[in-house]
């Protein structure tokens, strides 16, 4: 048996993360960019919560998307700290819903809205693809299917590139029709 010598810890401060071993650029596979949920548990939160509990968490986490399960743990959707806006909440407010009954699922982006990436696109596609296409799209986050199997199989981040490589990454958000008609009827008002 090999004798292991235990040292103590008080001195050691720093703490190593992923992002400070930049041996990444834009030129990199995509694929190394990825969250495979084969290998990270998803962030998930189930839609019944209260979203106003999950807005608080989500900004104290530091965490911008999570995935959005029913009972049964199946996706349902996603959440945003951009879908749980103050905004957000004054307009289901203002509509007759009480803050204390708006749950996730209420606030949440449903799956039948959300487009994602293939897996096989992933593998053929450098970082500066997946950029481009998250500025395109106006996603600051992309779902990854598999679609030969039918399943989830990960995520890709703007801002967990952006801390990898070391560069600011600009998405602007694609507005909407609903964008659109609220902008026009306030002009009008």
């Amino acid at each position: 048996m090999h004798t292991i010598t235990l040292f103590p810890v008080d001195s050691v401060a720093h703490m190593v993360q992923p992002d400070e071993f930049n041996d990444l650029d834009m030129n990199s596979p995509a694929i190394d960019f990825f969250t495979d949920f084969k290998s990270h548990r998803p962030l998930t939160i189930e839609g019944s919560t209260l979203a106003v509990d999950v807005e608080m968490l989500m900004r104290k986490a530091h965490v911008r998307m999570k995935l959005v399960v029913d009972a049964d743990n199946e996706f349902t959707g996603t959440i945003s700290t951009d879908d749980l806006s103050e905004t957000n909440f004054m307009i289901r407010i203002a509509n007759g819903e009480r803050l204390d009954e708006i749950t996730v699922s209420d606030m949440m982006c449903p799956k039948r809205s959300l487009m994602a990436l293939d897996i096989e696109q992933l593998q053929r596609s450098s970082i500066s693809d997946i950029i481009a296409t998250l500025q395109r799209s106006g996603q600051q986050h992309c779902l990854v299917v598999d679609r030969s199997h039918d399943h989830i199989r990960g995520l890709v981040s703007a801002s967990d590139i952006a801390r990898r490589l070391h560069v600011p990454i600009r998405i602007e958000r694609v507005p909407t029709f609903v964008d659109i008609f609220r902008t026009v009827h306030r002009q009008i008002m």
